[in-house]
């Protein structure tokens, strides 16, 4: 099939190794810092040009990973790592924070941008605003079925965005980039890259399975040419915390499927499966037959084929084909020459002498020049001008071979001219009054009747805003998930009509349509907004105000310089996960779960489960409580409230402790405001 990639992971050399030799077009590796799998071994400086010489002289192209959330104090270096990634050549960046993509845009203008799927881009409606930050490529969210693929591959071709998608390996139950639960329980954040894997734990509902966020491995490896007909450019394996083997017959897997080679083996089901594997979002089939679990058989088929998996790595892959022209005339000196298609390499050996005896024949010539076993290379073909007459020893063939090899390489690893631009950027900031109170609800009837101390109310779509007073600003909360675009659109102009003045975004397809449709936008915490510049590139996108990270402490935030009104979560259980795939559907149907269902983890703690229309929130224990520690909280124009579980009667208390202090519940958490996350 043409124009596949096949996109694989390297975690360490011995991988990137295996990865080129079993069929990768490219790999994509981490560096030692700003990686989201910052637990891999990963390639600091010296590794990283190792890498990529390695893969250029292959013909294999390396992508670098810088795909977690930038905080003020990194800024400077992230932005040196991805200048000296632009120097040695490294095809292109993934990155997932705004921010940063935006500075290494400026400053480095010619090395590739790939939005990371920490990014959340499962709509059309983000795909304008991406290309106006200057991507090139976008990696999807893993949660999108064929159907959405399909209108997602042929509006990103308009915008001449490449598409890529993981098509083999690990699944988080959590939308990629919205995930908060491994930094709230355990400071280890899955946007900063050391997710701990809390779903793989034990969290049980009721009748269900006992592990009720721990989903198969993803694997749409039969379906490369049906995704490639769609659109697809790049087919992505997870895996950079995994051993070299498993790249080694994931690669080889999905490099056969991708050249029509049909085999029976069952090497990559048994190298590493949680149960077996799943298509399910692809397929758009949620449900029980997605979850599983890393068993014991599933430990012993691993153990019984790594050793012959390193037969498909053993040795070199000769997939860069060479076309070699030889000279060779008695008196002259042998002249061949090799040719990649774009590298030229030209070696002079000996002088020829005639034949005393038995002459060197064309064929001898083609045989040795075509045994390039050890290397990349193959001949294509063999083209001698030649005599009848001519003595060329077999070490002089042997050695201008040797050279040209040598040369060649030199040349295909060469780093590429590129530029360095110096477009200094101007940090803006503005005066943050005396912050307001906006509360969002999950659900309309938990509204209090005294609606006093409050100055904006954020609702669902569904919700009726035109019961509201008209004294609170109406804002409506776009669906963190969403698939349907003229839908969504549809609604926002109904409800401008009932008042609605603004939207709350957790996403660029969110921000889109809010500023379509003419609607102030608020970006919310799940756009990760942790660094001035972030700000600045919200805001020219046409934000008008922001939520920050919940993953910053107050001293972050009160630092952070921004020309946008700032706010922060303030109250509330915190999403720990929106997952699409809802858990309490693994022990009973939604009307058994009518009251709200919740998760069970093995300490007995309980996490309930608010549903929506397409997703499920897997909100905290305990709610963040700040209404006793106000005082510490700086600079901020606006609090936001958020109401889950909360009774009428427990909304009007907690909005009055936040408009006069108060003290703190009997169970409650500060969040990271305080020790903020690794």
């Amino acid at each position: 099939m043409e124009n596949i990639e096949i996109l694989s992971p390297a975690g360490s050399m011995e991988s990137l190794i295996a990865a080129v030799r079993s069929g990768a077009d490219a790999v994509y590796v981490g560096a030692v810092e700003f990686s989201a799998r910052r637990n891999a071994e990963n390639f600091d400086s010296k590794a990283l040009i190792s890498a990529v010489e390695y893969c250029h002289i292959r013909g294999v192209k390396l992508y670098l990973t810088i795909n977690i959330m930038i905080k003020n104090s990194e800024t400077k270096s992230a932005l040196s790592l991805a200048g000296y990634a632009n120097s040695i050549g490294v095809d292109g960046l993934i990155v997932s924070d705004i921010g940063l993509s935006h500075l290494i845009h400026l400053r480095y203008p010619d090395i590739p941008l790939h939005a990371s799927t920490q990014m959340t881009i499962h709509n059309p409606s983000a795909l304008p605003l991406l290309k106006k930050l200057g991507f090139s490529r976008v990696v999807i969210a893993r949660e999108m079925s064929k159907e959405e693929i399909k209108e997602f591959c042929k509006a990103a071709k308009e915008e001449g965005i490449e598409v890529e998608m993981f098509v083999h390996g690990a699944l988080c139950m959590c939308v990629s980039g919205l995930c908060l639960m491994s930094s709230v329980l355990g400071s280890r954040s899955g946007n900063r890259g050391l997710c701990a894997g809390p779903c793989r734990l034990p969290f049980s509902v009721e009748g269900g399975t006992g592990y009720d966020l721990s989903l198969k491995d993803l694997s749409l490896l039969d379906e490369i040419g049906e995704l490639s007909a769609l659109g697809v450019k790049s087919f992505k394996i997870e895996g950079r915390m995994k051993r070299p083997e498993y790249v080694s017959a994931s690669t080889k897997a999905a490099r056969d499927k991708a050249d029509n080679i049909e085999t029976a083996d069952n090497t990559l089901s048994a190298v590493f499966s949680r149960s077996g594997f799943t298509k399910g979002y692809y397929e758009n089939k949620l449900g029980l037959s997605m979850f599983g679990i890393r068993t014991r058989d599933d430990v012993l088929s691993s153990n019984a084929v790594l050793s012959s998996i390193h037969e498909y790595y053993r040795n070199e892959r000769q997939s860069v084909p060479l076309c070699i022209n030889v000279k060779a005339y008695a008196g002259d000196t042998v002249e061949v020459t090799f040719f990649d298609g774009v590298n030229i390499s030209v070696i002079k050996g000996e002088k020829i002498e005639k034949a005393k005896n038995k002459p060197t024949t064309k064929e001898a010539i083609i045989n040795a020049l075509s045994k390039l076993g050890g290397t990349p290379y193959f001949a294509k073909s063999v083209e001698v001008k030649t005599g009848d007459d001519i003595f060329v020893p077999l070490s002089v063939l042997n050695e201008t071979r040797r050279k040209a090899v040598e040369e060649l390489n030199q040349k295909r690893s060469l780093p590429p001219k590129r530029r360095e631009t110096d477009n200094p950027l101007e940090i803006k900031d503005k005066a943050h009054k005396t912050a307001e109170i906006i509360a969002l609800f999950n659900k309309e009837n938990s509204i209090p009747e005294d609606l006093s101390g409050i100055d904006g109310i954020i609702l669902p779509p569904d919700a009726d805003f035109s019961a509201l007073p008209k004294d609170i600003k109406k804002i409506v909360a776009l669906p963190r998930y969403f698939t349907n675009s003229s839908s969504v659109k549809q609604k926002l102009q109904t409800l401008k009509r009932d008042g609605v003045t603004a939207a709350l975004c957790d996403t660029f397809s969110a921000i889109s349509i809010a500023k379509e449709t003419g609607l102030s936008v608020i970006s919310s915490f799940g756009m990760n907004t942790a660094n001035d510049v972030s700000c600045l590139v919200l805001e020219s996108l046409g934000v008008q105000s922001i939520v920050t990270s919940m993953e910053m402490t107050l001293k972050e935030i009160n630092n952070l310089k921004t020309p946008l009104n700032k706010g922060i979560f303030a109250y509330g259980r915190i999403p720990l996960m929106l997952t699409k795939n809802c858990p309490v559907k693994n022990g009973k149907t939604c009307k058994e779960c009518a009251k709200g269902g919740k998760l069970t983890d093995r300490k007995g703690i309980e996490f309930p489960v608010v549903c929506n229309n397409l997703y499920s929130e897997i909100v905290n224990s305990a709610p963040t409580y700040l209404a006793d520690r106000l005082e510490e909280i700086k600079g901020v124009d606006f609090l936001l409230l958020y109401f889950t579980t909360e009774t009428k009667e427990q909304v009007s208390r907690i909005i009055k402790e936040y408009k006069a202090g108060g003290t703190p519940p009997e169970k409650y958490t500060r969040g990271l405001y305080f020790k903020g996350v690794k």
